[in-house]
Parts: structure tokens; sequence; C-alpha cells
């Protein structure tokens, strides 16, 4: 007899027929012998409407009264499943978030994670042949008053996704045979279907893939519940609802043991990796028009040169800067490829001052870990580290669950040093990802909620980008993409560069204030902010030492007409950003170039 958890979204019981629908698919997993706890939603447009009202009331609703308010749509759900259950003679019983025992950070109404959960209640209930049926999204926050010592309990929030969080929390915690999580789509797709209609459905992705791709899709499965069964073991399936087709598994390699208490907020980090046999290879100032990644990295791809990091960045004008790095031993073919390739990027653009630049011994240092998602402040974290341990940073790459950064060789032991000791983590060098016999790319994402923030002439120095990251930690700002340029400009005897990332649109004024203070002490600086932006990313295991990836990606783009404003990569992702109104159009064309379409037609429910 196993053990499942069973979570299902508000369209799932969005209606009476509808929830009607869950309890004999629940009634028929018990009758297969299993024990089942599930995890529900509340119906369809029931928190929007919550949020409506208070809306209505204030301009700027008091957090703690949020989570007053939401946390009553749930139990509306888990009544009604609990009832239709017990009509057609299945025990069952619903419990709050409170009553099941999941504990939340305190202070944190709105966005609380999970610090533990006893199980001990739902597993008498099991005990006794019931199905126990628990309200997603909710838990409680317990302090002690200051004064009388009298312990005081809070009703907390999760977040976005918080049901999917709560479902696989729970699984951790009873030690669940499988998570099976029900939503309006089959599964995990290729692509949103409502974007690219001939998305194609998944048997099986790796976590690692699918918290790369958190914004994929119909956002069916929250980062941080990929997190959780990542960091604890649990098998995940994502299934449709509204039929019983087998879904889309979700794989994770065998955990590192770890406690269950602070299950959300045990290690941001989970190792720092390092590669010495780094070499980077820097385009300067060639022209900022479609088809220039393209046409180098088509010849990087040809010459069956494997690239690792690759960024461009952003700056005033009509030319950008493009750098990547390559293994040592490839760094002659890869500057003779550049080099005799930069008179055809800047033919017809009149840029004599274009030039290659190469640069050996560097080390390419990271911090990798699930836990990083929706925490701004261990990019601060680790910038701040080497700041002051006095290691300069020469370039900067990012991903949703990886932070990378190249240093000098000579720096490279004092820098992971510093990260082990900062993250108390263990050190390793850079793991090789076995592709095995996947294609390049699985699945491609589109976000277009995001803005771009450049900040321009920059002091180039330890410290810079810890000040500036540290500061936007300090007023919770998520930092997504982050770019540091390869030109360096002398002002009054300072080296000074470009910085960029990109936060999300509702942040951007914010983070602009921010920084506009802190640009004014560094002189010259100056602040730049685009909200017309989208981000498309392509993501695969299989794209770990196959060549060319990246050149089928920017030739896609370039057929299209699309410019890339700016790139960074991971092992397994390459980001674009592009021009908002290009998001779409950019997306469909990575996912015909991969030729990840498939025959049938995937129709999200309204």
């Amino acid at each position: 007899m196993a053990l499942i958890v069973q979570k299902y979204g508000g369209t799932s019981v969005g209606t009476v027929d509808r929830i009607q629908a869950v309890a004999d698919r629940v009634q028929r997993t018990v009758n297969a012998g299993n024990s089942v706890v599930v995890v529900v939603s509340a119906m369809g447009k029931t928190t929007d409407g919550l949020v409506k009202l208070a809306s209505e009331i204030s301009a700027n609703p008091c957090r703690r009264e949020m989570d007053m308010l939401l946390s009553t749509g749930e139990q509306v759900s888990i009544a009604l499943l609990s009832m239709a259950l017990k009509e057609i003679g299945q025990p069952a019983i619903s419990l709050t978030g409170a009553q099941v025992g999941i504990v939340t950070e305190n202070n944190q109404h709105t966005r609380a994670r999970i610090l533990s959960i006893n199980p001990q209640r739902i597993e008498r209930h099991l005990g006794e042949g019931q199905v126990v049926i628990v309200a997603g999204f909710q838990g409680i926050a317990l302090s002690e008053d200051v004064d009388s010592k009298i312990p005081e309990v809070e009703i907390t929030t999760l977040g976005r996704g918080g049901s999917d969080t709560s479902a696989v929390a729970l699984g951790a915690a009873l030690k669940a045979d499988i998570c099976e999580i029900y939503t309006d789509v089959p599964g995990i797709l290729t692509a949103d279907p409502r974007l690219i209609p001939d998305a194609q459905l998944m048997s099986e992705i790796t976590s690692d893939e699918m918290l790369e791709l958190a914004s994929l899709g119909a956002k069916v499965l929250h980062p941080r519940a990929v997190e959780i069964a990542r960091n604890y073991g649990i098998p995940l399936v994502v299934k449709s609802s509204w039929t019983d087709d087998p879904g889309t598994k979700v794989t994770s390699a065998k955990p590192f043991p770890r406690p269950l208490e602070g299950l959300e907020l045990v290690r941001p980090v989970d190792a720092v990796e390092f590669d010495t046999d780094q070499a980077k290879v820097s385009l300067l100032r060639v022209p900022d028009r479609p088809g220039v990644a393209a046409q180098l990295f088509g010849e990087i791809g040809d010459q069956n040169l494997d690239v690792d990091l690759i960024i461009q960045s952003i700056h005033e004008g009509q030319t950008n800067d493009i750098a990547f790095t390559v293994t040592t031993d490839s760094l002659k073919r890869a500057e003779a490829v550049s080099t005799a390739i930069l008179p055809v990027l800047a033919q017809g653009s009149s840029l004599d001052n274009a030039e290659v630049i190469v640069k050996e011994n560097i080390a390419k240092i990271s911090i990798s870990g699930a836990g990083m998602i929706g925490r701004p402040g261990v990019a601060a974290q680790m910038f701040t580290a080497l700041s002051e341990g006095g290691v300069n940073i020469q370039m900067i790459s990012t991903s949703e669950v990886k932070v990378s950064c190249v240093v000098e060789a000579t720096e490279c032991d004092r820098a992971v040093e510093i990260l082990t000791s900062t993250f108390d983590v263990q050190v390793q060098a850079a793991k090789a990802i076995d592709s095995g016999t996947q294609p390049p790319v699985r699945g491609v994402a589109l976000d277009l909620k995001q803005a771009r923030l450049a900040l321009l002439r920059v002091p180039d120095r330890p410290g810079t980008a810890a000040e500036l990251f540290k500061l936007l930690a300090e007023h919770n700002i998520s930092v997504d993409m982050i770019i540091q340029s390869q030109r360096c400009r002398v002002i009054n005897d300072l080296y000074t560069r470009d910085i960029a990332f990109t936060v999300a649109q509702a942040d951007a004024q914010a983070a602009r204030t921010l920084l506009e203070e802190l640009a004014s002490g560094w002189g010259s600086s100056e602040v730049v902010v685009d909200e017309a932006i989208s981000k498309v990313s392509a993501v695969g295991t299989g794209m770990i030492n196959h060549p060319g990836v990246a050149a089928m990606m920017f030739a896609a783009l370039s057929k299209e007409g699309i410019n890339i404003q700016m790139i960074a990569t991971s092992e397994i992702k390459i980001s674009c950003v592009v021009d908002q109104d290009s998001g779409v159009k950019a997306l469909q064309a990575i996912h015909a170039a991969f030729g990840l379409a498939g025959s049938q037609k995937i129709t999200v429910p309204a």
C-alpha cells in the first residue's frame, strides 16, 4: 500500500461538478489500496475575488489581514470536498494548515516559507482509514508575547504557488511514495500552449530542468515545490485533472540527507563549484543588430568548440560586447575564429575600433542550489563575501539556480574558501551532467513581466556588485539575469564598467530610486531603465557537450529579425533579452528551431 499526496488546483475544484469528480478520483485511488492525503486550492477565481474585495476597501491593505482574508478560500474547498467524499461513502476529514501543524516563518505574511510540519495528526487519521484533505497555501507562525510570555499564533500564507508547496512539503514530512499535482493541462509541456498550440507533452523532465524553466508553460508547477521535491527526493508527477493520462514525471537525483526542521530554509546553496580550465574571449564594440550573435556562434559551432558561459551586455549607442569562455586548450582556435569573423560582423558599420581580447589564467566559481529561487540576498551575499576577501569579479552570469563569476585563476583558491565558509557547504569541481541521449533542448519559456536596469560607468573595483545587489536585497527586490560588461572605460583616472540586470516590472521603479541614490555617490554613474523587454529561454541537459545549441537559438532569432539585447547562460540554459513586442515571436521561433512541436494540440481550459 502506497501513501499518495494529491494536489488539486483552483480549476480542478472550481464547481460542484468538478469537486464531485475529484472525490470520485480520490475514492478510486483509495480503492486501489492506497492511503491518500489531498491538498486543495481555493475554488476557481476565489482568491482573485478576495483580493479585489480588499482593494475596494484599501489601496494598501495590511499583509496580516490579507492572510486572514485569503486563507478562507481554501477552507471552503476542503469542507466541500470532504462532504463530497462522505456522500459517496468514503470517510474523510478536512483540516486547515494550522490543524496539520504547518509552521512557517514569523513576520513574513503573504510570502512565508515552511519551517516544519508535524505529521502526527495526519498519520492518525490515515490510520483510521480516512482521506485527509488539507487546505493548501497556508500555515501558522508561532511567537511569544514579550510581556505575558503567552504563545501567539498567526495565520500565514505561502504566496504564489503555495498549494504546490504545501503538497510537496507534506509529501516530505510524511515520506510519501509519490506526490501527484493535478492541473488543467495534461502535464509539463515544451512551451506555454496558449502561445504555442503545438507544444508537446513531455513524459519526463529532470528537476534541474524544471527549476530552470520556472516560468514554463501554464505555470503548472511552482519552483518552490520543485525545490522541496529535489531536496528531499520526493517523486513528482504532473497530471490532468480532466483525464486519466499518465502525465509528466519530474525526476531528481538521490538527495543529500537533510533534516525536516527548517524545511524550506535549510540551505539556499547546495555547493560551491569551480573550474580552472577556463579562458575568456571578448569581442568589444561589435554592431548591436540582429544576426551578430548567430554569425559568431555559428562559426564557433562549425569548429566544434564547446562554449561555457556566454554574456552579451548592454551599452549606449550602436555597439555591444559579447564574451564567452572556453577550455584553455580551445582558446587558440576560439581566438582565431573570433578574429576572422570580426570584419564580417563589423561590415557596413564603420566600426574601426572593434577588437578581440583574450584572457587566460582565469577560473569560474559558482554557487548552486534550488533554494536560491526567490531569495534576493543570496547573490548579494556571494558578491559581498568575495569583495571582503579582495576578489575582483570579471564576469557574472546567472540562472534561477546558479550564480557564476569569473575571477583571476590566482584568486580561485581564496574565492572557493571564502564561499564554502560563507554558505557552509562543501566544494566540488565543476560537475559533469550526463546528457545521455536527451535532445539538446527540452523546453522553452517566456517571461513578459521583467524590466531591465543598467548602471552605466560604475567603478571597476572589488565591492561594487556587492554594494549594488545588497542594497536591492535589503529591500526584498529579487534580481534575475545579471550581466557585467567586458568593456572598461577610464573616467577621471577611474576604471569603470557597466552592470545590467533584470527585475520584476513591479519592482522596477523602486529599484531605480534606490540605485539613483547609490549612483550619485559614484559620480559619473547613470541608471537606465527599460520596462519594454521580454526574456526568452531554452533549457535542456542535452545541451551539455553539444556544440552549436546557442548558435541555433541565435540563428532562429536572427531569421525573424529579432535583436538580442542581453545574453546569459548556465550549463543547461540559454536566456536572451529581446524587446517586449518580439517576445512571443521569439518563443515560437526557438520552439520551432529545436523541433519541439507535437502532433496533438493542447487546449488550456478558460
